[in-house]
């Protein structure tokens, strides 16, 4: 863990301004996992990305189950701030674990379940997600273990989100007949 610290502390020496204004707010996107439950909502809406909707809300109700149902609670991984009381947060302490990063694991569900379905939205949703999950090691909220463990928990759950949606548009074919 050492090396993560000296890590986490050696971004604190890259804090400016500007990034001391932007990181919180793309932080602030992934809260919940709202901009990618409202693109999921927008495709949904969409006849024809709807399909990717489908899958996207698949990726991301199974990144929920994985990720906050299952893993935090079982590791219960204590927040870097909490180890290191000096640095001071330019953002609210987040109350739950740290272990995945939930943020990072909504956010490359999201992203790697437009993946697995050749959709070319996962590029600029890609590009969003890094940051997302950059600003939560720039706000000091988690390890860089937690972001990747987060991105392994994303990608999973993409897959298995693209994976029932395929199973699923497999069975109405087959009850359609």
């Amino acid at each position: 863990m050492d090396w993560e610290f000296t890590f986490l502390n050696w971004l604190q020496g890259l804090h400016t301004p500007i990034g001391d204004a932007l990181m919180p707010l793309f932080s602030r996107l992934g809260d919940f996992g709202l901009v990618w439950i409202l693109l999921a909502v927008v495709l949904l809406c969409i006849p024809k990305y709807r399909r990717l909707g489908l899958v996207v809300a698949a990726a991301l109700l199974a990144d929920l189950l994985l990720c906050n149902i299952l893993i935090k609670p079982l590791v219960a991984r204590t927040r870097p701030y909490d180890i290191n009381t000096l640095v001071e947060l330019i953002v609210a302490k987040p109350l739950d674990y740290s272990f995945p990063s939930g943020h990072t694991a909504a956010a490359f569900a999201a992203v790697s379940s437009m993946f697995f379905v050749k959709n070319r939205l996962w590029i600029p949703a890609g590009i969003l997600a890094v940051l997302i999950a950059f600003s939560r090691m720039y706000l000091y909220v988690h390890y860089p273990t937690d972001i990747l463990g987060g991105i392994v928990v994303g990608i999973v759950s993409g897959a298995l989100g693209a994976a029932f949606v395929q199973k699923l548009l497999i069975k109405k074919k087959e009850w359609g007949k």
